[in-house]
């Protein structure tokens, strides 16, 4: 890969980013009641420093870390963008947040597992991590934040 095209790469993600960045902040600060919004204002802040520090740094031809993303990778992460765009955009407020959050989370631990999928001990252990993993994820969100969630369908 060349420098040039690289350096295009680098750009156009830190691009999209920023955009991400400053839409989350902007949902953030526009969204009612205030007091449930509190951690993701804070977070979204965080969030759209960084990316502008990470904008900056491309758009400056300091960010010389990495070789761009070939097409075979494009290629591996892209069955995870997709499960990623459909529990954003759909699944999380149409089933809510854990239900959606424990059938994704499952889905991309055996999209990107190398384990034999034949294996029924495999399943098992994919199980306990998803299940692991969600039971942390409650207990951070529940009752160390106190985060309003998205409420769907299965709660």
């Amino acid at each position: 890969m060349t420098s040039g095209s690289r350096n295009i790469q680098q750009i156009s993600s830190a691009t999209i980013i920023l955009v991400i960045a400053i839409s989350v902040a902007w949902l953030s600060y526009t969204r009612q009641p205030a007091e449930a919004f509190l951690f993701p204002r804070l977070i979204s802040i965080v969030f759209l420093v960084l990316s502008i520090w990470n904008f900056a740094r491309a758009a400056l031809g300091l960010a010389r870390v990495g070789e761009g993303v070939d097409t075979t990778s494009a290629m591996h992460i892209t069955p995870g963008l997709v499960v990623m765009a459909v529990y954003v955009f759909w699944l999380a407020n149409f089933l809510g947040f854990y239900v959606a959050s424990i059938l994704t989370f499952f889905t991309l631990l055996t999209l990107y597992d190398t384990g034999n999928r034949k294996q029924f001990s495999n399943w098992v252990t994919r199980a306990l991590i998803t299940v692991f993993f969600m039971a942390i994820i409650y207990g951070l969100f529940n009752y160390v934040l106190k985060v309003q969630l998205p409420r769907g369908l299965l709660i």
